[in-house]
C-alpha cells in the first residue's frame, strides 16, 4: 500500500491520543474516547488529511470495552436488576418510544415515512441502515442521522453528568487485574466476537466478550478489572474510529436534517432524564444510572460514561442491550404496521 495510504490509518489513533491527552489536561470527562473523537473530526474538517479507521481498531476497542463491561457484573448486582426487571424494561421502552418525537418532526419537515423512521429509531447505525435499505428509506441521511445522534450523545451526557447532575449513588468497581482469570476470558472473548460475527449478530464484538466475561465474572464471583491502560486504549479505538464518520462534506450535506436530527436528540435526551427521575422515584433504583440507561446512545459509550462516574454499569448495561433488542425485534413490524395504517387499501 502507498505510503501516505498508510498514513491515513496509522495517523487516526496518533491524532486520537493526542487529543485524548489534551482532554485529559484539560479534565474533560471520558478523555481517552471523547478527545480521540473530537480531534479526529477537527482534523479532518479543518485540513486535507482525511484520516481513515485503523484496521481492526473498532474491533479492538469494543472487545477490551465488552470485557470490561462484563467484569462488572456480580451475583449482587445481577440479583438487583432481576428484582427491577419490570421498571428498566419500562425504561428501555420509554427510550425507543421517545423516537416517535423524531418521525413525527421529520415527517412535518418534508422526509419520507422510511427514512423519518429509521433515522429516528435509537438502534444503531448499521442496523438501521440495514432496515431502512429493506424499506425504501433514503439511506444516506440514515446514516447520517444516526452517526450524528451518538456523537451528539458521546459529547454531551459525560459532561452534563460531570459539571451539572453530580454524583448519584456510588458503586466500588474492582481494583485490580485478576491476571489468571484474565488469560483465560482474553481468548474466549474474542472467539465469541468471531463466533457472533460469522452468525452476523449485532455488534458482536461487543456483545460476545461481553458475554463471556459477565459469564466468568457471575460465575465465580471474580472481582476482577482491566489491567492498567486497557480501557484507555479501547475507548481510543472506538473514539478515533467513530471520528472518522464526519468531514467537511458531512456537515455540508443537508444541514436543516442535521440540525433537526440534533433537536430530536435532545428531545428523546430530556424525556429520558425526566423518564428516570420517575422510576427512580417509584423503584428506589439510582436515577443517574437509569438515565445513562436510557439516552439514546451506544451500549459502550453509556457503560463507560457509568464507569467513569462508578455508578451501576450492569444495569446501565442491561438497560441499553433491552433498548437495542427491542428495536431490533419490533422495528420493522411496527414499521409495516404503522405504514398500512396510513395507506389502507381501497375496498373493492
Amino acid at each position: 500500500m502507498h505510503k501516505s495510504h498508510w498514513l491515513n490509518y496509522l495517523g487516526t489513533p496518533l491524532v486520537g491520543a493526542l487529543g485524548a491527552l489534551i482532554a485529559s489536561a484539560i479534565g474533560w470527562p471520558l478523555p481517552w474516547m471523547i478527545g480521540s473523537l473530537v480531534a479526529v473530526i477537527v482534523l479532518r474538517c479543518m485540513t486535507p488529511w482525511q484520516l481513515q479507521p485503523f484496521p481492526g481498531g473498532r474491533k479492538f476497542g469494543q472487545w477490551i470495552i465488552g470485557i470490561g463491561i462484563g467484569l462488572h457484573f456480580t451475583p449482587a448486582l445481577v440479583a438487583q436488576i432481576a428484582g427491577h426487571l419490570v421498571p428498566i424494561v419500562i425504561g428501555a421502552l420509554i427510550t425507543v418510544l421517545s423516537s416517535i418525537i423524531g418521525v413525527w418532526f421529520m415527517r412535518r419537515t418534508g422526509e419520507t415515512m422510511a427514512t423519518a423512521y429509521f433515522s429516528s429509531m435509537p438502534g444503531g447505525s448499521g442496523e438501521m441502515v440495514n432496515l431502512g435499505a429493506r424499506n425504501g428509506a433514503e439511506l444516506t441521511r440514515v446514516a447520517a442521522a444516526q452517526s450524528l445522534r451518538v456523537v451528539a450523545v458521546v459529547l454531551l451526557v459525560p459532561a452534563l453528568f460531570k459539571f451539572l447532575v453530580g454524583e448519584g449513588e456510588v458503586y466500588q468497581h474492582a481494583a485490580h487485574a485478576d491476571w489468571p482469570w484474565l488469560a483465560l476470558i482474553l481468548p474466549l472473548a474474542a472467539g465469541a466476537g468471531w463466533i457472533m460475527h460469522r452468525c452476523k449478530q449485532p455488534n458482536p464484538w461487543l456483545f460476545g466478550p461481553l458475554l463471556v466475561s459477565a459469564a466468568f465474572s457471575i460465575g465465580f464471583d471474580l472481582s476482577s478489572t482491566l489491567p492498567a491502560g486497557a480501557s484507555q486504549a479501547g475507548q481510543l479505538m472506538i473514539g478515533s474510529a467513530l471520528g472518522c464518520f464526519f468531514n467537511r462534506a458531512f456537515f455540508r450535506y443537508a444541514p436543516s436534517f442535521l440540525a433537526r436530527t440534533l433537536i430530536t436528540t435532545l428531545a428523546m435526551m430530556l424525556v429520558a432524564f425526566l423518564a428516570a427521575l420517575l422510576i427512580g422515584w417509584l423503584s428506589g433504583l439510582d436515577f443517574q444510572s437509569l438515565t445513562l440507561g436510557m439516552m439514546p446512545g451506544g451500549i459502550a459509550e453509556m457503560s463507560l460514561t457509568a464507569e467513569t462516574l462508578q455508578l451501576a454499569v450492569p444495569l446501565v448495561t442491561a438497560m441499553q442491550v433491552i433498548r437495542l433488542f427491542l428495536v431490533l425485534f419490533f422495528a420493522e413490524p411496527i414499521y409495516r404496521r404503522w405504514l398500512r395504517a396510513d395507506n389502507p387499501l381501497p375496498a373493492r
